[in-house]
């Protein structure tokens, strides 16, 4: 299965480096206006991981406010990508998230995870590990697919259980298999509390750009959230 994640954002790395409002509205008008909001206008000094970072966006945002940006992904592509955007601006690095991190204890002020940790299955090594690079007092700001909107992918649901999902992706003109895990908003919760506090819950909506471009799907994003967004402290 991770094979096949890595596999698909190689293939839409490309995608991800051209991605403009006219063409991805779920990311440029609505994940991504309200996962800046969370992040300070001035980051001199401070040193951000973008845990996931797809083809460098958030880096880019990061580093043009001044901060010290670690940006790492999974895929090879995309750190190509992200390496491509910023150069000797930020330290790209592959590697995956569930595996031991490279970095010593207290490493980060910030670390910044977008619509990344649903494509891990197991959370507990990785919340556990980020939570160790993550200064006291740091937060982590983490984006993924709503629960209980992932529901109606399924036809059978097992609410409480970690489930996987392919989902297809239409993608100027072609279409990925794009696979994810959907897990219960308590464990989503349960899982981060184990190493944090949850401050604040987030429930994104769409711009008004959105609105103006697509007044169906704003419709229905008012009606069901795709996404949800947590902001959290690193606990003792």
């Amino acid at each position: 299965m991770k094979k096949q994640i890595v596999d698909v954002f190689n293939e839409l790395a490309g995608i991800y480096k051209k991605m403009e409002d006219t063409n991805n509205l779920y990311n440029t008008q609505y994940e991504r206006p309200a996962m800046m909001d969370l992040v300070p206008k001035e980051l001199a000094g401070l040193h951000i991981l973008d845990a996931g970072c797809s083809a460098g966006w958030y880096s880019e945002q990061f580093v043009q406010r001044g901060a010290q940006v670690t940006a790492v992904d999974i895929s090879p592509e995309m750190v190509i990508q992200t390496q491509y955007l910023l150069g000797d601006k930020a330290h790209v690095i592959c590697l995956d998230l569930e595996d031991n991190l490279p970095f010593q204890d207290d490493s980060f002020d910030l670390i910044v995870s977008s619509l990344t940790l649903h494509y891990i299955k197991e959370w507990e090594g990785t919340l556990k590990e980020l939570s160790r690079v993550l200064k006291y007092g740091g937060s982590l700001h983490l984006s993924i697919h709503h629960p209980l909107t992932d529901l109606q992918l399924l036809e059978d649901v097992d609410y409480f259980n970690t489930e996987l999902i392919v989902d297809s992706w239409n993608k100027e003109g072609q279409t990925y298999r794009v696979p994810f895990f959907r897990r219960s908003l308590s464990e989503v919760f349960d899982s981060l509390l184990i190493h944090f506090s949850i401050e604040q819950v987030i429930e994104p909506k769409p711009t008004e750009l959105f609105k103006n471009l697509a007044p169906e799907q704003y419709t229905k994003l008012m009606k069901s959230p795709n996404f949800l967004i947590l902001k959290a402290k690193k606990n003792k």
